[in-house]
């Protein structure tokens, strides 16, 4: 099944993540189809999440399944725009 999710960047409690298109048998940081956006828990609020809302809309049009987590913030950033 694939999935859309984060893949984990950054330093030690520095993080910060891509939202990427993966196969859900691969490891958090494996090989992905695709990234689609960055998630930055640590900047501003406004500048926290950047999502390709067509890449995302199509993947799912797909099949992909989003975690609960993307699904929070692909729902933060719809808001916010």
């Amino acid at each position: 099944m694939v999935k859309i999710r984060l893949k984990r960047f950054g330093t030690k409690k520095r993080p910060c993540y891509r939202v990427v298109v993966q196969d859900s048998r691969e490891p958090r940081d494996g090989a992905c189809i695709e990234e689609i956006g960055t998630f930055q828990p640590i900047a501003k609020e406004d500048a926290q999440v950047s999502i390709n809302a067509d890449r995302a809309k199509y993947w799912i049009s797909v099949g992909a399944q989003p975690t609960d987590i993307v699904k929070k913030l692909l729902n933060r950033q719809a808001k916010a725009n």
